[in-house]
C-alpha cells in the first residue's frame, strides 16, 4: 500500500521546489494564491513546518480537475474552458472521441474530454446547443449523442440540478442502440459510467468502467475506476487503478487530482498538498486552477488552518466567480473564524449556486450554534426537500439522510438507510462513520463501535470521526479511549463543527482528568 508513493513517476522528493518545478511555479500563478496567507498564529512550530508543503518538489505534478470528491457534488470534469483551439476540419478525435465540425466554445468544451478538466458553463451550454441542433438532423449519430447525453450529466453535477439525470441517460442509452458497447462505442460507455458517478452509484461505475476498458488507451475508464473504487470502499483496487491511470496518462490533469484524493484518504497530507500545489502552478484553465486552490483550502481546513483555508478559497474564486464548493469553504472557514454572520451569506450564495443538502446542513448547524432554531429548521428542511428531489431522479443519497435523520430527525430511519448502503457495498470510510453515530444516536453504541473504528483506522485524519469515535466509547464507559479520542479530534482541528466542535469540549469537561487507575482492558 504504500507503494502509492511512488505511483506512476509521482514522487515524494524533498528539496527545492525550484529545482524540481523550474519556472512553471513563477509562470503559472500569482506567489499569493500559491502560498495563501501567513498561517493563523497560537499553532505550534511543528505543525507550521508540516503544512509548508511548498518545499517539497513532486516530480510529474500536472494540472487539477473539479473532482466529485465522489462526496462534494463537484464537476465530473469532463469539458475544459481554455482548451485548444478547433483544428481545420473539427476537433481532433481523441481518448472517448469528439465529433468533428464543432467551432469556439462548443470546441473548447469539447476538447477537454481528453484533458479531463472542468468546463465553464458558457461554454458547456454552447456545447449542448450545439450537438442538439446538430442531432436533430443526424438522429443515428451515435457519438454526438454520446457527447450531448454526457454533457448534460456534466451540467447537472455542475449546477447541483439532478433533473438533468434522465435526460443524460436517454441521450447516452440513444447512442448505445445507434453503436452498441460491443461494437466500440466506448464515448456511450463511458458517458454512463460518468453519469452513475454524478447518481453515486458506485457499484454502476465500476461495471461501465470495467467494459470501457476493453478498449485500447481508455484511461478515463481508469479514472473511473478509482472514483468507483473509492466509493465502494476498496482502497488497494483505487490504488492499482491509480497506477493504471498514471501510465497512461502521466502528465494528466484526471490522474492527479486523484493522487491528491488518494493521498488524503491514507493520511498523507503532506504529499497532497505537495501535488495540489504543483497542480496550482501548472494549471493551463481558470477551472483547473479553482478545482487545485480548493483542494489546498480544504487540506488546510482539516488540519485546522482555518485563514489558510479562507484564503485558498477566496483565491479559487478569483479564478472562478461564483464556484459552489469554494463559496462552501469559505462559509465554512469564515464560521471558524467567528465571522458567523458572513459565513451565513457565503452558505446562501453556495446553495444558489448549487442546491446541495450538505450545504443546508451545514448552515443549518451554524444557526442551530447561533441559537435560532427556527432558522436551523428551515435549513435542515430545505436540506431533506432537495435530497428527496434528488433521489426521485436516481441519485443515491444515503449519506445526506442517513446524517440529516441522525443528527436533526428519526435516528432509525438513518441507521436503515445508511445500512442498506453498507449492504449493497457502499463501503468507505464516509459510510462507516455516519452508520456509526446513526446506531450511537439510535441507543445502539456497541453496535456502533465497529463502524466508527473502520472509519478512523482507514487512514484519514478526520475531526469529525474522532470525535463520533469518542462519543461511542464514551457511552460505552470506555473513558481512557473516549477522552483520547474526543482530544485528538480538537488537536486535528479546533473548528470542525460549529455544534460538534464545542459538543466535544463538554464531553471532556464531564470526562474530567484521567484516573490513577489501570488501563483499560
Amino acid at each position: 500500500m504504500r507503494g502509492l508513493r511512488r505511483m506512476g513517476g509521482v514522487r515524494r522528493v524533498r528539496g527545492s521546489a525550484r529545482e524540481a518545478r523550474g519556472s512553471a511555479w513563477e509562470a503559472r500563478g500569482s506567489a499569493r494564491d500559491v502560498r495563501g496567507p501567513a498561517r493563523e498564529g497560537g499553532g505550534s512550530a511543528r505543525k507550521a513546518r508540516g503544512f509548508r508543503v511548498s518545499r517539497l518538489g513532486v516530480l510529474a505534478a500536472v494540472g487539477a480537475v473539479l473532482v466529485g470528491t465522489v462526496l462534494a457534488g463537484a464537476s465530473l470534469g469532463l469539458f475544459a474552458p481554455g482548451g485548444p483551439e478547433a483544428p481545420p476540419g473539427g476537433v481532433r478525435a481523441g481518448g472517448a472521441g469528439v465529433p468533428e465540425g464543432l467551432a469556439g466554445p462548443a470546441a473548447r468544451a469539447a476538447a477537454g474530454v481528453e484533458a479531463g478538466a472542468g468546463a465553464s458553463p458558457r461554454d458547456l451550454a454552447a456545447l449542448i446547443a450545439d450537438r442538439e441542433a446538430w442531432l436533430r438532423g443526424h438522429p443515428d449519430d451515435h457519438l454526438s449523442w454520446a457527447v450531448l447525453g454526457t454533457a448534460y450529466a456534466e451540467r447537472g453535477a455542475r449546477a447541483g440540478a439532478p433533473a438533468a439525470y434522465p435526460a443524460a441517460e436517454r441521450a447516452l442509452r440513444r447512442s448505445l442502440e445507434a453503436r452498441p458497447a460491443a461494437e466500440g462505442n466506448t464515448a456511450a460507455v463511458l458517458g454512463m459510467g460518468e453519469l452513475a458517478l454524478a447518481r453515486g452509484d458506485f457499484a454502476a461505475v465500476r461495471r461501465w468502467a470495467e467494459e470501457a476498458r476493453r478498449q485500447p488507451g481508455a484511461w478515463r475508464a481508469e479514472a473511473l475506476l478509482v472514483d468507483a473504487h473509492r466509493g465502494l470502499g476498496d482502497d488497494a483496487a483505487a490504488g492499482k487503478a491509480l497506477e493504471r491511470l498514471r501510465k497512461l496518462r502521466p502528465t494528466g490533469a484526471a490522474a492527479l487530482a486523484r493522487v491528491v484524493e488518494l493521498y488524503r484518504d491514507r493520511g498523507w497530507r503532506e504529499d497532497a498538498a505537495a501535488v495540489a500545489h504543483d497542480a496550482v502552478a501548472r494549471a493551463r484553465t481558470p477551472a483547473e486552477r479553482a478545482a487545485a486552490l480548493r483542494r489546498l483550502g480544504d487540506l488546510a481546513w482539516e488540519r485546522g488552518y482555518a485563514r489558510e483555508a479562507l484564503g485558498r478559497y477566496e483565491a479559487a474564486l478569483r479564478a472562478v466567480p461564483g464556484d459552489a464548493p469554494a463559496l462552501a469553504g469559505r462559509a465554512r472557514a469564515l464560521a471558524a473564524l467567528d465571522r458567523a454572520e458572513e459565513a451565513l451569506a457565503v452558505y446562501a450564495a453556495a446553495w444558489k449556486a448549487r442546491p446541495l443538502p450538505e450545504y443546508a446542513l451545514e448552515a443549518g448547524d451554524l444557526y442551530a450554534a447561533l441559537e435560532r432554531p427556527a432558522k436551523a429548521r428551515e435549513r435542515y428542511g430545505a436540506a431533506a426537500v432537495a435530497a428527496e428531489r434528488a433521489a426521485a431522479h436516481g441519485v443515491n443519497q444515503a449519506l445526506a439522510v442517513g446524517r440529516y435523520e441522525a443528527g436533526h430527525g428519526d435516528p432509525g430511519r438513518a441507521v436503515e438507510v445508511l445500512r442498506a448502503e453498507w449492504r449493497r457495498g457502499h463501503r468507505s470510510a464516509d459510510t462507516a462513520d455516519a452508520l456509526g453515530w446513526a446506531l450511537l444516536r439510535a441507543g445502539e453504541a456497541r453496535e456502533a463501535l465497529p463502524y466508527v473504528r473502520a472509519a478512523t483506522e482507514r487512514g484519514v485524519r478526520s475531526a469529525l470521526f474522532a470525535y463520533h469515535r469518542g462519543e461511542v466509547e464514551r457511552a460505552l464507559g470506555r473513558e481512557g479511549a473516549a477522552r483520547r479520542h474526543l482530544e485528538e479530534a480538537l488537536r486535528i482541528n479546533p473548528h470542525f463543527s460549529p455544534l460538534y466542535a464545542p459538543a466535544a469540549r463538554r464531553s471532556l469537561a464531564e470526562l474530567g482528568e484521567p484516573s490513577a487507575g489501570p488501563p483499560e482492558g
